[in-house]
Parts: structure tokens; C-alpha cells; sequence
């Protein structure tokens, strides 16, 4: 693992959010990604960016084991879209409130990314959004085992980009992992924070 510290100067606070906001919209994707909207599941995850005063850390969660989908892995903050939610970010606040304790008035939405589908039926949008710090979280055990920050610029290095692959149901699936330590994020987290990546940096 890399040192978690980064000179690189694409990674100080202001410098990210500025490019943030020069490359993300709060304005929704036009285009359903592929595959049956009538079977897609809307959802919505809170790319949390905490803004520390010498580097900034991305939210993320374990899930816990007796969750029905996506049990046991590391994720964001988030959850199906509900009826009565305004819009995407306004779902991914709520979950992240519900599920982490995480106050909304210390949440700046940023901008979307390009929606993700899953294995499992949902259609994910991702919302980046600027946390103030200190963040104070109070976990719900029922959804999450515990709240862990993981520094941005480890996560936006392409180095730290595992690619794997694996045959399922006859089908090779392509993942990218992003081992931390004794932490391996993979699958949908780790394939949108390389969308992130690239939506950033390529």
C-alpha cells in the first residue's frame, strides 16, 4: 500500500473540489444505461469527499452480514431511490443519514456521475458530494458494521486499479479491485470509483 500522504498537488483540498466541479453537473444523465429500465431498480450512493485541511478522504462503509444484497462488502453510503425522494442526491443523503448518522446540512452535492447498473438489478447513481469535517457518524447496525475513510488520492491513483476477471453463469464478468490494507474494495464500489477516475483524470 502506498503512503496515504500524496504531494501530488492534483490532490490537495481546493484543487479537487475546483476539478470536481469543473467536470461533474448536478444535472441527471439523459441516457438509461443498457439493459431494461422496467427491470432496473432506481438507486442512488453518496461519494462523500470529507475535506480535511491537508488532503481529502472518501466515506465508505462495511455492510453488514445479514443484509440480503451486497451483505458483508464495502460500499457507499446508500440505497433504492423512494418515491418521496426530490431527486438522486436527495436519496443518497437520506440513506447516508440513515445508515451512517451523517448530518445533511455538512453535505455540499457536487455532481453526478454516469449511472451504474448491477448484477443484481440496480441502476446506481452515484452523487459526489464536498463533506465539512469533523464528521461525527452514528451507525445503524441493522444495514452497516462500521463507517472508514480511505484517502482520495490513494483511490484516484490508477496504480492502486486491479483488474480481475471471472466466469459467471458462463459469462466472463470483468471487476476492478482496489486492495487498502487489510480492506479489498471491489466490484460496484470499486468499478464506480473508477468511473470517477476517469470521468477526473483521463
Amino acid at each position: 500500500m502506498k503512503a496515504e500522504a500524496s504531494a501530488d498537488w492534483r490532490f490537495a483540498p481546493a484543487t479537487v473540489f475546483a476539478h470536481v466541479r469543473a467536470r461533474l453537473t448536478l444535472t441527471p444523465a439523459l441516457d438509461w444505461p443498457q439493459g431494461d429500465p422496467a427491470r432496473l431498480r432506481p438507486a442512488a450512493v453518496l461519494i462523500g469527499l470529507a475535506a480535511y485541511p491537508d488532503e481529502v478522504r472518501v466515506i465508505l462503509t462495511q455492510r453488514t452480514a445479514a443484509l440480503r444484497v451486497h451483505s458483508g462488502q464495502i460500499a457507499f453510503p446508500g440505497g433504492k431511490i423512494d418515491a418521496h425522494d426530490k431527486n438522486a442526491a436527495a436519496a443518497a443523503l437520506r440513506e447516508a443519514h440513515e445508515e451512517i448518522g451523517l448530518d445533511p446540512r455538512h453535505v455540499e452535492p457536487l455532481g453526478y456521475l454516469d449511472p451504474f447498473t448491477t448484477g443484481t438489478g440496480f441502476c446506481i447513481v452515484p452523487v459526489v458530494a464536498k463533506i465539512t469535517v469533523p464528521v461525527a457518524f452514528k451507525i445503524n447496525p441493522g444495514e452497516v458494521d462500521e463507517a472508514f475513510e480511505v484517502p482520495f488520492a490513494f483511490l484516484m491513483d490508477s496504480a492502486n486499479h486491479a483488474l480481475h476477471h471471472k466466469e459467471v453463469d458462463g459469462k466472463l464478468r470483468h471487476f476492478h479491485a482496489m486492495p487498502y490494507g487489510a480492506r479489498n474494495i471491489w466490484g460496484v464500489t470499486a468499478g464506480i470509483l473508477r468511473n470517477l477516475y476517469e470521468r477526473l483524470y483521463c
